[in-house]
């Protein structure tokens, strides 16, 4: 202790080392916290990226659906409209 305190030296010593023990543990606290937040960012990456995916396949399923529909659509029509030509029915 740089002056003299009412205090016994060994309090203040023990709470000098307890206020050195914090500050030598921020550093790794600091570090840790970085670890978990870095953690977790990644996995919401992860989580985004994989629903984007099986978004990405509802839609396209979807397309596929809506395209085979189409096409059978298209022969159907050609043959009304053929039915109609040949039953004269304009």
């Amino acid at each position: 202790m740089a002056f003299p305190t009412a205090v016994n030296s060994q309090i203040t010593d023990s709470i000098t080392q307890a206020n050195t023990k914090v500050l030598g543990d921020a550093p790794a606290i600091a570090m840790s916290n970085l670890f978990v937040a870095t953690g977790q960012a990644l996995a919401n990456a992860a989580h985004n990226a994989t629903n984007n995916q099986q978004q990405s396949y509802v839609t396209m399923q979807a397309s596929t659906t809506q395209s085979v529909s189409t096409l059978l659509a298209v022969d159907t029509a050609s043959t009304g409209v053929a039915t109609k030509e040949i039953l004269g029915l304009v």
